[in-house]
């Protein structure tokens, strides 16, 4: 059984790949897809019976009630794209799924690639958060960077002070509404991701709590790390209290009343008086430990003050470092200020500066937030660099803590003072900053320092992730022994007719029927007409030989003006926008030197398929790190977005895993011989 989140490419490609290696090792198989169409080729209880083993590859939750018993087998998509052979020589040593979660909740049941599963749930239930946490973001942070610039004025005291009542203060309330929900946000829509609807509530209150330190006596609350912790306690909490047996009567009010009550409840007192108590004596320890520093050397001191700002922007320990240097600015000494002062905008200023020196590490969403966190950098506003920080936390903490102390301690070094307890260049354009050149070369040297070091350290996980399905699952096969090793696949496969003695089932050509053949649960043995290929969509003018694009959005352009040639396209633009938000989700780059861009949009009038190839290949994000060679691109109306869209898919993702069918179209002379390859998919 495959399947993925969006149900699309990689749910076939695996199915057709993990036939194909079951068929050539001699054993029998049946593969179930579950994709966004829905069930098929659905395993039935003898066929799990008669199993003699089952592999998971999934990175979503599937379930595994239907295999206690069995031997269980998971890993994530990408291994039964690129090792299928491999997956079915161990699944005989695989452990037996109890139904208790042991073995086979979770891709953690098979040696050591089960981890794999709960990092990626883990994974998706962040990066939830983050995107819903982004907006709050970018509109808090920049309506507070505007009202600062326009109506703020440096005030010893007060740091930037807008005049009460005036209409840049209310702008300025307006930002900082949004900004204080972005961490109830976070935790809330993390905790969506894991617990659905009944784990929003607890998720949010808990994100709130944690972010407010005057519930459990401290001065600064847990900020985006308190949250991801309350957002993931929230979303477990909730699926552990699903499982509790309860009378029928009360079922129907579990979702909306018990369990928001019970979790909300629990999960506040746990953080108030079990997690809360811990961040406060952290913040009450930190700043003692601090004011014995401050004799010391002034390079080391801001060093640490530059770490502590960097390490969770606006969390116990960022504000114990920003409140001890603002509480020196009374006494007189006002260079430890400006340590911090020179620190503070390097998170989103060196975050915003990587979006842009190594683009292809970042989707779409991203960048912009990558532009807005330059904007909020330069008025001081850290909290632009958190969802970058909360979506790869392995990555961007340490790199923005080594750009913070860089700052810090060349701050220090050159002794620059900061007269307001605000940080960023703002400060300095208002006369604030002693030391302006040196200020500036600090910020500087340490945003750069952060960027080079987000690059590098992103770059290296993701060619660690290299061959895993991002945002993508798939649950496996069952595997039989070859008793009957002349028997193919059966309705496993699409693509490659059934060898059993049954022979080739006839078609009827209903439009049902056509669809279980573009997903693999009946054989297809039509031959498209010459010129024309997947039901007319793709013909010899949505076919170009040669690409002229270099890098994948010239590429998608290139190919939205093929299909416009058509007459199928009545906004180009619109178009191209749709395929590139699509590319922002997730690559469609399939790895083996494919990629297969789509689009649902009302901007074509009817589907359409182009197909081009690029000799030198394009950088698409591909799973496998190839580039892409062979380029599909799919339009189609909304109204045909559904079955349509995805049979399309289903077919050219299962051909395509077939080597020499690339090979051949890639060799192919001319759009005739192209379109004669082509015609091959059925």
């Amino acid at each position: 059984m495959t399947a993925c989140p969006t149900g699309i490419a990689h749910t076939y490609m695996a199915a057709e790949k993990l036939t194909q290696a079951a068929q050539s090792l001699g054993h029998e198989i049946k593969v179930e897809t579950q994709g966004s169409i829905g069930a098929e080729n659905v395993l039935s209880d003898n066929d799990v019976r008669d199993a003699d083993g089952i592999i998971i590859a999934a990175d979503k939750d599937v379930d595994r009630s239907r295999f206690v018993g069995k031997k269980v087998l998971a890993v994530g998509v990408a291994e039964g794209i690129h090792h299928p052979e491999q997956l079915i020589e161990r699944v005989h040593s695989a452990p037996v799924h109890s139904g208790d979660g042991a073995a086979g909740s979770g891709a953690a049941s098979a040696g050591g690639s089960g981890g794999g599963k709960e990092r990626s749930v883990a994974y998706k239930a962040l990066m939830n958060g983050v995107s819903y946490m982004i907006p709050f973001v970018v509109v808090g942070g920049l309506l507070i960077a505007i009202s600062l610039a326009i109506g703020g004025h440096a005030n010893p005291s007060g740091g930037l002070v807008i005049p009460d009542g005036s209409f840049w203060k209310h702008v300025n309330d307006i930002g900082t509404i949004g900004f204080t929900l972005m961490v109830p946000i976070l935790s809330g829509y993390i905790a969506y991701a894991i617990g659905d609807r009944p784990a929003l509530v607890p998720g949010m209150i808990g994100g709130w709590i944690a972010n407010t330190g005057s519930l459990y006596d401290s001065k600064a609350g847990a900020g985006f790390i308190g949250a991801i912790v309350t957002g993931f306690l929230a979303g477990y909490l909730v699926l552990w209290i699903k499982k509790v047996k309860v009378p029928k009567f009360v079922q129907p009010i579990m979702p909306i009343i018990v369990i928001p009550i019970v979790a909300t409840t629990a999960l506040g007192l746990f953080f108030i008086y079990v997690i809360g108590k811990p961040i406060s004596w952290v913040f009450t320890h930190l700043t003692s430990w601090l004011g014995g520093m401050t004799g010391s050397s002034a390079i080391l001191l801001g060093a640490i003050l530059g770490l502590m700002i960097a390490f969770d922007m606006g969390g116990p320990v960022n504000k114990t470092a920003f409140l001890f240097g603002a509480g020196l600015i009374a006494s007189g000494n006002q260079t430890v200020m400006g340590m911090c002062a020179a620190a503070i905008p390097v998170m989103p200023l060196g975050q915003g500066l990587a979006t842009l020196i190594r683009r292809r590490l970042y989707d779409e969403q991203e960048r912009e937030t990558g532009m807005a966190a330059l904007f909020m950098g330069l008025f001081g506003i850290s909290e632009g660099a958190i969802p970058f920080a909360a979506a790869r936390p392995a990555q961007v903490i340490p790199a923005n803590m080594l750009g913070g102390a860089v700052a810090g301690a060349l701050a220090g070094m050159a002794g620059v003072s900061d007269a307001v307890p605000h940080g960023g260049p703002i400060v300095a354009v208002l006369g604030a900053v002693g030391g302006v050149p040196t200020f500036f070369l600090a910020v500087a040297i340490g945003s750069v320092v952060t960027a080079l070091a987000t690059v590098t350290l992103v770059d290296i996980s993701e060619r660690r992730k290299a061959g895993v399905a991002a945002g993508e699952a798939a649950a496996g096969p069952l595997v039989r022994e070859p008793a009957l090793a002349g028997v193919g696949a059966g309705a496993g496969a699409a693509g490659a007719a059934p060898s059993g003695p049954s022979g080739p089932a006839p078609r009827t050509g209903t439009p049902a029927e056509a669809e279980a053949e573009a997903a693999g649960t009946a054989p297809a043995t039509v031959t498209a007409t010459a010129g024309e290929v997947l039901s007319g969509y793709l013909t010899e003018g949505t076919v170009k030989t040669q690409l002229d694009a270099g890098e994948k959005e010239a590429a998608i352009r290139e190919m939205a003006a093929l299909a416009s040639a058509t007459g199928k396209v009545a906004d180009v633009d619109e178009l191209v926008r749709v395929a590139l938000a699509r590319e922002a989700q997730g690559t469609t780059g399939l790895g083996e030197e494919i990629a297969i861009p789509h689009a649902k949009t009302d901007a074509v009038t009817a589907p359409v398929v182009g197909f081009a190839r690029s000799a030198e290949g394009i950088d698409w994000g591909s799973l496998d790190g190839t580039l892409a060679k062979l380029v599909f691109m799919i339009s189609v109306p909304e109204a045909a977005a559904g079955d349509e869209h995805l049979r399309i898919l289903a077919l050219l993702s299962r051909k395509l895993m077939d080597a020499d069918f690339r090979a051949r179209l890639q060799s192919a002379p001319d759009k005739a011989a192209i379109l004669r390859v082509l015609s091959e998919i059925a």
